[in-house]
């Protein structure tokens, strides 16, 4: 309740400074975010891994950091890609390759360490390969079950209201003197 209090007593030019305190807050995560995403040349340069598939190298909640040059792709490499037409990107390792010289196109086959057998039910029907483009990034590092916040976000959308209005009263609620 004297939280309450205290925001009614804050003048308008305060609260105007909170506010844009609060937006800088969020554009500077945005910029980050970019940021990361030139430098590693990749449009997602963290993923979170969502399943079990990748199982032992990966555990669900892991924090994937990607990079994507333009060497070519090896088998045994994990790459993360998207298919088209689905929103969640896949994180498995590159089974077997195909180079084709007269177009200079690599065709991929991949498969998640814990599945048995290989995604070509996973891509589109009629597709047997995924293509570079479809490569979204390479694994380079991870952080065991940080991503275990985004899947607990994403498994609970209250969770994730309740946390942004937590995190607005309090930039709201702090003064500065």
């Amino acid at each position: 309740m004297d939280s309450l209090k205290s925001l009614s007593r804050l003048s308008i030019r305060q609260l105007a400074h909170q506010a844009l305190n609060f937006f800088l807050i969020v554009a500077s995560a945005l910029m980050i975010w970019k940021g990361l995403a030139v430098v590693t040349n990749s449009e997602s340069p963290i993923v979170v891994v969502l399943s079990e598939s990748m199982e032992p190298a990966f555990q669900r909640g892991d924090l994937l950091f990607l990079t994507l040059g333009n060497n070519p792709i090896r088998v045994g490499e994990i790459c993360v890609f998207k298919i088209e037409g689905k929103e969640v990107p896949i994180v498995h390792r590159v089974l077997e390759l195909h180079d084709e010289a007269s177009t200079g196109k690599q065709y991929l086959l991949t498969k998640g360490d814990n599945n048995a057998i290989d995604d070509r039910g996973l891509y589109n029907p009629g597709q047997m390969w995924i293509h570079r483009e479809h490569v979204v990034g390479r694994v380079k590092g991870f952080l065991p079950y940080i991503g275990m916040i985004t899947i607990l976000l994403n498994d609970y959308p209250q969770l994730k209201i309740a946390l942004l209005v937590a995190l607005g009263v309090m930039v709201l609620m702090t003064r500065e003197d």
